[in-house]
């Protein structure tokens, strides 16, 4: 993986003003709390709780950024944990409620496309979210999600090192219902498949489990035997806690990279447990699709926060404005300049007791 020029980092964001900013909506048919017909309204759908970065990140990044924007708009959260059809029934509440603009990351791209189109009936735009959404989007902000892919490859390749050539490489990739976790794959099989020997397990992970993926990682041993794997790619930092524990119950220490940046995996980085990790700057994904957002409640042009046109990926809808972040591999080394720097974690959050020896070698204080 290339390092890439880092972008603005993200900023704290304290919970407490999350909640001050908007209802809270935990999973369930939606927050029926006011109307949202007043035209001052947006409705946040975000699809799981696995991943720590949806409630520590995405969701407060955006409501602060919606609030500094618009004062007098409240955002209608909801948080599916993983259930497509507590997500549709959020969906439509929030049409019934009369919302006119919803940033819907979703729980399964494909079932949307029936939801997206009654909305645009309805009068309602949507915008798609980190993971790209079937329908008529108005927008669609995220990460290349490929060249993510390619990142990771890439430095599974560079802790291999001279020996790559000869590996045998173990993959683990993320929920089918992710359009995003396609790309992934296709970008670090472009890269593994030419740089390692052989891929010689895989599995797709539902719900990106780090349960479901300590399990696989264990078949994987179990088929290939404690001296066939060399190093495993794993589609996120949750996922590969779990397969992390399965090689380490069985004595294997192999190189095993990540994605997400999560202060888990930030510490298994120090610690030497973990390879890698793709950083990606939520913030300046988040406060993007916020403004798309307003600007869309506002009947104002989005033109200049997009910067290209992509095509749904069943291909029934076109030219759908987009911008797309870049992102960046790091490992221990890379900690203090990325992750400190730009206040993602404190130091105090990374370097508790177990951890302060490693942050001391990095040079974290």
């Amino acid at each position: 993986m290339n390092a890439l020029t880092r972008r603005v980092g993200i900023g704290t964001v304290t919970v407490s003003m999350a909640l001050a900013l908007a209802a809270c909506g935990e999973a369930g048919d939606g927050d029926d709390k006011g109307s949202g017909g007043d035209g001052k309204t947006i409705g946040l759908l975000l699809p799981e709780n696995k991943t720590t970065r949806y409630e520590t990140f995405d969701r407060p990044i955006m409501e602060a950024k919606i609030k500094s924007l618009c004062s007098d708009c409240e955002v209608k959260y909801n948080n599916a944990a993983q259930d497509i059809e507590t997500q549709k029934k959020q969906f439509d509440a929030l049409i019934t409620q009369g919302v006119k603009v919803i940033i819907l990351d979703s729980v399964d791209y494909k079932s949307t496309k029936g939801w997206v189109e009654r909305a645009k009936k309805d009068g309602v735009q949507v915008v798609a979210y980190d993971r790209l959404a079937e329908g008529p989007l108005a927008a669609y902000v995220s990460y290349d999600n490929e060249k993510i892919g390619r990142l990771q490859g890439g430095a599974l390749v560079k802790a291999l090192g001279s020996e790559a050539k000869d590996s045998n490489v173990v993959m683990i990739n993320g929920s089918p219902t992710d359009p995003n976790a396609p790309f992934f794959k296709k970008g670090a099989h472009s890269v593994l498949d030419k740089n390692v020997k052989k891929v010689a397990y895989e599995q797709d992970i539902p719900d990106w489990s780090p349960d479901e993926a300590n399990k696989k990682m264990a078949a994987a041993i179990d088929k290939l035997g404690k001296d066939g794997i060399d190093g495993v790619y794993s589609a996120n930092d949750g996922m590969a806690g779990g397969i992390i524990t399965a090689l380490k119950q069985r004595g294997i220490d192999v190189p095993v990279g990540g994605q997400d940046a999560e202060l888990a995996g930030i510490q298994r980085l120090l610690s030497g447990d973990q390879a890698f990790t793709i950083y990606k700057q939520i913030k300046p994904e988040a406060e993007t699709t916020a403004e798309i957002a307003v600007r869309l409640l506002k009947d104002k042009k989005i033109d200049d926060l997009t910067d290209r046109k992509v095509n749904s990926l069943s291909g029934d809808y076109k030219g759908i404005p987009a911008k797309l972040y870049d992102a960046q591999a790091i490992t221990k080394d890379e900690v203090a300049g990325t992750i400190v720097k730009d206040k993602v974690y404190k130091a105090s959050e990374i370097c508790t007791k177990q951890f302060k020896k490693a942050c001391d070698e990095a040079g974290i204080k």
